[in-house]
């Protein structure tokens, strides 16, 4: 019951769906009273040769459309329910979604993409479940319950009706036992499920790596080791499933014998008639409903807490990044990097210290240094991926801490070595961040990318689809549709995390030269490349070493200075 008073703010926005349907079932139960009423009335005149077929034939009609009646207003109750359950399934999902979206990346450290897929698909299933199937079995066991339970005390024998459910308090108490052993049982099906999810997950995206590499048949066995598990887990759950049921039809087997016995003996003594027993027999029939939608309530339900609890113990972990409400100024601005000491989150190693560089707006800053040494850390930081505790990075002389994090991300773009396209139109995959843009601005931003050209020769040009995560281009082809969908961004900053690794010297050398027409003087441009080609013409270069600043200058005064940045410049220059 826990379960519904978390959910009471959802049924509180939704009292009108839930007290329309909660009045049709009353209602539902009310008109099912009577066919057991009419039995019983019919029997006794039948019995005492007061009735004639006329007078059966009224009353079977009477039956009839009561039935029909009770048939409509059960399909306008599941509307109104399971209507109201599904908008929570909705609301829950973007929920979700909207929290997910906000967290820093220490959160994906944590948790990762099968468990988020599981926990927003078959857990909020499980809630949903419950706010519809559970509110539906509780509220109709409880009204057709305790109707049954008046009419069988008032109108027939308070004494038969006590006898006969002697049984149910025991049945109560085993299935409010099986109901915690199936809570907890539950969670760690769900845990299992969740690791089915991620291995799903992972092997579905690398699938071509697998095949490249052969190693299907070792995929194969990973997988069947963790849906054996998942499905071991899930036989737990069977096993206490299977436990209500038994239950509950060995108390109403109980009850009916007990009702027999005990009426027989009534009507011997002329306490009842058969007519009247008769009618308890179907009204005792009426409560097996109840009894099963109990035990059925609390699976329901324990399936629906421990799938809750999964989504609130993930939702307490609040790894917002920092921000505040100030808004940007209208010109851009300095950027400058004051960071002391910078660890992640759970270890002890500083991967940064002592950064400082000041960054004027329309300048470019190369970034380079040995594998390891920091480069996309001090990236990820000025996009405020992660927080910084000992150190900051100012904008305008101000925290980014104070300003809103949306508003900063907007103003930056980023293109990483590895790039992400969706499965969609080589157009859409370009306009991602400006979807209103038009056909002349996503050419422009390809011809910028010097990706245009090898766009026209395809069959469909721009409206190619590609695949998921661009199945039919190269690797430069990708980083440079990336290259393109940032610049029609028009970001006041914008980030090539080795974005040029992939493209050969003579087509990286035309897109930093269209960048650099591209920027003039009022966008800022953040290269970080081990091809120090790329980095020439920036106006400052900083060599990381370690997590530390070893060199910082323009190409020119580096190459003075014997050092990492001219021997690994010398080495590349004699590479090629």
């Amino acid at each position: 019951m826990k379960l519904f008073n978390q959910l009471s703010w959802y049924f509180t926005c939704e009292w009108k769906r839930y007290l329309g349907a909660i009045s049709l079932l009353i209602a539902i139960a009310i008109l099912q009273l009577l066919p057991p009423k009419i039995v019983g009335m019919i029997v006794d005149l039948v019995m005492q040769k007061q009735i004639n077929n006329t007078k059966i034939f009224y009353w079977i009609i009477l039956m009839l459309l009561t039935a029909l009646l009770v048939y409509i207003l059960r399909y306008i109750w599941r509307i109104l329910l399971f209507g109201a359950a599904y908008k929570l399934a909705i609301k829950l999902r973007v929920k979700f979604y909207d929290y997910i979206s906000y967290q820093n990346s220490t959160f994906y450290l944590k948790y990762r993409t099968g468990d988020l897929m599981a926990r927003a698909t078959n857990d909020v299933d499980k809630v949903v479940f419950a706010a519809g199937e559970g509110v539906l079995t509780l509220v109709d066991s409880l009204i057709m319950g305790i109707s049954v339970l008046i009419i069988m005390i008032t109108q027939i024998s308070w004494k038969l009706t006590f006898l006969s459910l002697l049984p149910m308090p025991m049945m109560a108490l085993i299935i409010k036992k099986h109901g915690k052993k199936l809570h907890n049982t539950f969670h760690k099906a769900q845990k299992a499920f969740s690791s089915l999810t991620n291995q799903t997950q992972e092997s579905l995206t690398n699938i071509r790596m697998i095949k490249s590499f052969g190693l299907e048949i070792e995929q194969c066995q990973k997988f069947d080791l963790v849906a054996k598990i998942a499905g071991e887990k899930n036989m737990e759950v069977a096993k206490i499933d299977a436990k209500f049921d038994p239950t509950i039809h060995l108390g109403i087997s109980l009850s009916n014998l007990l009702a027999i016995i005990g009426g027989g003996w009534l009507i011997w003594n002329k306490e009842i008639t058969l007519g009247q027993l008769t009618s308890f027999i179907m009204y005792l029939g009426l409560m097996v409903w109840p009894m099963l939608a109990l035990a059925w309530m609390f699976n329901i339900v324990e399936r629906g807490s421990a799938a809750w609890e999964r989504i609130q113990l993930m939702m307490k972990n609040n790894l917002l990044t920092k921000q505040g409400i100030q808004n940007f100024p209208l010109t851009p601005k300095k950027l400058e990097i004051k960071i002391h000491n910078f660890s992640y989150p759970n270890t002890n190693k500083n991967i940064l210290k002592k950064i400082y560089i000041k960054l004027y707006p329309g300048e470019s800053l190369g970034i380079c240094g040995p594998t390891g040494s920091g480069k996309s850390t001090l990236l990820n930081l000025i996009q405020k991926q992660f927080n910084i505790n000992d150190g900051d990075i100012l904008y305008d002389d101000t925290s980014l801490s104070h300003y809103k994090t949306t508003e900063w991300r907007k103003r930056i773009a980023i293109v990483n070595q590895l790039s992400f396209l969706f499965s969609d139109t080589l157009a859409n995959n370009i306009s991602l961040g400006c979807p209103n843009a038009t056909p002349y601005m996503i050419e422009k931003a390809a011809k910028l990318a010097n990706i245009h050209k090898d766009i026209i020769l395809f069959p469909k040009k721009y409206n190619t689809p590609v695949g998921e995560y661009g199945v039919i281009l190269s690797g430069g082809q990708k980083q440079r549709i990336s290259i393109a969908r940032a610049l029609l961004m028009n970001p006041e900053i914008l980030i090539l995390d080795d974005a040029l690794s992939a493209i050969d010297i003579e087509c990286q050398q035309i897109i930093l030269k269209n960048i650099q027409k591209w920027k003039e003087k009022k966008h800022t441009l953040i290269i970080s490349s081990h091809r120090l080609s790329s980095l020439i013409n920036c106006n400052k270069i900083a060599v990381l070493n370690n997590g530390y600043i070893s060199q910082l200058g323009k190409h020119i005064s580096l190459m003075k200075e014997e050092k990492w940045y001219k021997i690994m410049y010398n080495y590349q220059k004699l590479s090629i």
